[in-house]
């Protein structure tokens, strides 16, 4: 399996960072106007926002590879919560390209946002 590569302080992420809780519902509206709401999942999705600056060409070239390796939005990884430490074990990047910028010698950037997935 696939893990989300960590920086060398052993973190996956810097601050800022965001992390937010979503839930799929659904909603059949009927011809009579009327709707039915349904929870199409157990329980809430996570969702980080990864932004990373700073990096060395190594820690940039490992997040390079660490992209080429899931094929952008296509492979599953696992991913480590920044704030608790917890691994899901079923995790993907949500948009399928990303952005590495080389802002002088020792200084990359980049930004990612990683989604749960259902199993």
């Amino acid at each position: 399996m696939i893990t989300f590569p960590a920086l060398k302080t052993s973190a996956v992420a810097q601050y800022p960072a965001r992390r937010a809780l979503r839930y799929q519902n659904q909603v059949l509206r009927f011809v009579d106007g009327s709707e039915q709401r349904y929870r199409d999942s157990a329980g809430p999705l996570h969702r980080w926002e990864i932004a990373l600056h700073e990096l060395d060409e190594s820690e940039l070239a490992a997040i390079e590879s660490f992209f080429a390796e899931a094929q952008g939005a296509f492979a599953n990884f696992a991913f480590t919560d920044p704030w608790d430490g917890t691994v899901y074990q079923n995790c993907s990047l949500e948009a399928g390209g990303m952005e590495a910028r080389s802002l002088a010698e020792m200084r990359g950037a980049t930004l990612l946002a990683v989604v749960e997935n259902r199993a």
